[in-house]
């Protein structure tokens, strides 16, 4: 029942100024304190109680019952008491909540300063470099409508092309019943709060990928071409005019000359189209062509200087360099793909895995044909969701050696290969494991390494590999080495930046692979964990309290004699700024205080057997197996919980059940 509330105070007197005894029941627990104390900060939660502009509930014994948390309450009723903070064993973050609900602004101030002693606006240790936020381009001109898309009207900003605005929500990587119970839920919640779409984002970056010393950044509208200097510098090159439609893939190859970089940038639109552009060193931009397959595009990439588009009704598009000639053609329907020197192999929803020689592309044109050939072929006939080639290096004895492990959507990763002797037959089955419950969505072949990722919750299986002058040995080949999850919440609505920002593995074959998890779409926190075991290298965190929307791991190279490749994530912001970071120190602080050697393999090739091959895994380093505990890489569950409530997420944990195969991811 509300009621006035100091008519039943312990003592009070009606002489205005005059102090008097304050009953609260805070959370169960009774406090007993005056009204000066309570009231000496202006404009507060208090004072509004206490002068009736607030109403109030009382228990039983007259007391007003406020429900907080009371053990944090005495915190904050001690520092009304005497103007001093003893934080009580709380977390500075845990009272300052209170602090904020309780309007007390100097206990605000003093709780925001305790917390930028641990922040910093210029980052941490690995932060190395941001490129600004670009101004928003000109409209193109209107005499250009007709032959591209690149053209915008006034009004076409208002509405998105296809339909209804989207909302963004979120679901798990996991099972159907799982992502369908999460949308629906979270996609009232998304209407409720009337989310913004693409169109009141402009400056949002989608997507971001990297070749050499090339940049490309994706936003809703236009693109930008950044170069990188040899001083790690980056110099803006182009930028598109705004699109009439979205922007959904993009790709970048960059060739260097002597010392000039010439590179070629692809961009699809939603409206099925690809544009290419030649842009060198000085900015100077040259458009090759706009392309169509006349269907959905649902990857864009190059291999060597041929432009190639699939799309996973079963077409592949291929623009030559050489010829300037572009080709599309009907193939299977494509469920995965990768490339590997000048082939191209496509993994097939029955199950084939097909190859392209793209060297053979230009005999081919006069024919109209691509001349797609059958690799393998799944003995079960399941559909191939996942690939990963390797070559072995080629020597005076030998050629290349082709290893191919690909997953399957009944959740079996194979290991395929073919001998350089056996040329012109297919790759014969070398190993098989069965140890997924739901498809693979993305496999790796290392030289030291074979990682695999399902759909449930990221689930991630690593074995290390052992090998010989190069080539992987016939026994015993691999042996297991981790499992953990890689637990991430994607946008629903989102499909084509969820492609461009999963959680990896990333980086080259012959180097250090690492995972990076972004626990959710609009969260300022990423976790860098080392893709063969889980164990977590770095945390990541935006240095503008600004969300990380995108982002893309790839090796740079100083371009100083002697200098090394170094990774980098860069990282695309929600206020259109890509914050750089160095992944490479932060390798190298991880192994220097965790004792291990990066660069030593801890796969003996003389190991005649796999008990022998675990002894001395075990006297080499005692990491090389691990046993990891489930948070020992990923976030911890407080950590989890932070993230997910610093972005007002909530949801339920429905069973779960199996997951479809995802194509592409």
């Amino acid at each position: 029942m509300a009621q006035s509330p100091c008519t039943s105070s312990s003592s009070f007197s009606n002489e205005p100024g005059a102090d008097y005894i304050v009953n609260l029941n805070v959370g169960g627990r009774i406090f007993a304190t005056s009204c000066n104390t309570l009231s000496w900060i202006p404009d507060s939660f208090f004072t509004s109680l206490l002068s009736g502009r607030m109403n109030s509930v009382r228990d039983a014994s007259g007391a007003i019952f406020i429900d907080r948390d009371p053990d944090v309450f005495r915190v904050i009723l001690n520092y009304l008491r005497t103007k001093q903070v003893d934080l009580g064993g709380l977390k500075v973050a845990t009272l300052k909540h209170e602090a904020l609900f309780f309007g007390l602004t100097p206990l605000i101030r003093r709780l925001t300063l305790c917390e930028e002693l641990s922040s910093t606006s210029c980052g941490s240790v690995y932060f190395c470099g941001m490129i600004p936020p670009p101004d928003m381009p000109l409209e193109n001109l209107p005499n250009e409508k007709s032959r591209s898309p690149m053209y915008s009207e006034s009004n076409d900003s208002k509405k998105p092309s296809g339909g209804s605005p989207r909302h963004r929500v979120h679901s798990k990587k996991q099972s159907s019943d799982m992502s369908k119970y999460i949308k629906n839920e979270l996609t009232e919640l998304a209407k409720s709060k009337s989310l913004p779409d693409r169109d009141t984002e402009p400056l949002k970056v989608r997507m971001i990928r990297a070749h050499i010393c090339s940049i490309v950044v994706a936003y809703s509208y236009f693109v930008c071409v950044y170069r990188v200097t040899e001083w790690n510098t980056y110099i803006l090159l182009w930028k598109s005019p705004r699109t009439r439609t979205y922007v959904t893939h993009i790709a970048v190859n960059t060739k260097i000359a002597a010392t000039v970089a010439e590179r070629l940038v692809a961009v699809a639109f939603a409206d099925d189209t690809i544009g290419l552009w030649h842009i060198d060193d000085e900015g100077k931009t040259e458009k090759k062509g706009l392309f169509s397959m006349n269907v959905s595009i649902d990857n864009l990439f190059f291999v060597g200087t041929q432009m190639v588009a699939l799309s996973k009704t079963g077409k592949v598009g291929i623009w030559h360099s050489a010829t300037q000639n572009w080709q599309a053609q009907d193939v299977q329907p494509i469920s995965c793909y990768d490339t590997a020197g000048s082939s191209l192999i496509l993994g097939c929803a029955n199950g084939s895995m097909n190859h392209i020689d793209m060297q053979k592309f230009p005999l081919r044109m006069k024919d109209n044909d691509l001349l797609v050939t059958e690799l393998f072929r799944d003995p079960n006939g399941d559909t191939i969701t996942s690939l990963s080639v390797f070559l072995t290096p080629k020597t005076s004895a030998c050629g290349n050696w082709i290893e191919i492990a690909y997953g399957t959507s009944n959740g079996v990763v194979n290991l395929i290969l073919q001998h350089p002797e056996t040329a012109g037959h297919q790759p014969v089955l070398f190993q098989s494991y069965n140890i997924h419950n739901s498809p693979v969505v993305r496999v790796s072949l290392n030289t030291a390494h074979l990682i695999s990722v399902c759909s449930e919750y990221n689930h991630v299986r690593s074995w290390n590999v052992t090998r010989f002058r190069g080539m992987i040995n016939t026994q015993p080949g691999t042996v297991p080495l981790a499992s953990f999850k890689v637990l991430t919440l994607d946008s629903t609505d989102e499909t084509t930046d969820k492609q461009y920002n999963h959680p990896g593995p990333y980086g080259d074959q012959d180097s250090e692979q690492v995972l990076v998890q972004r626990v959710i779409p609009n969260a300022q926190k990423l976790f860098v964990r080392l893709a063969s075991t889980g164990e977590r290298i770095c945390t990541v965190d935006s240095v503008e309290d600004s969300p990380i929307t995108a982002f893309c791991v790839h090796e740079l190279d100083g371009q100083k004699l002697g200098s090394r490749l170094r990774k980098h994530l860069f990282c695309g912001n929600g206020n259109g700024s890509v914050q750089v970071w160095d992944l490479t120190s932060a390798l190298d602080q991880f192994h220097l205080k965790n004792g291990s050697n990066p660069g030593h393999q801890v796969n003996p090739p003389a190991a005649a057997n796999q008990a022998d091959l675990i002894k001395n895994q075990f006297a080499q380093s005692p990491r090389s197996l691990i046993s990891l505990s489930n948070y020992s890489g990923g976030p911890t569950p407080q950590e989890l919980l932070d993230v997910i409530d610093d972005n007002d997420i909530c949801c339920s944990t429905p069973a779960l059940s199996r997951c479809p195969s995802t194509a592409f991811q």
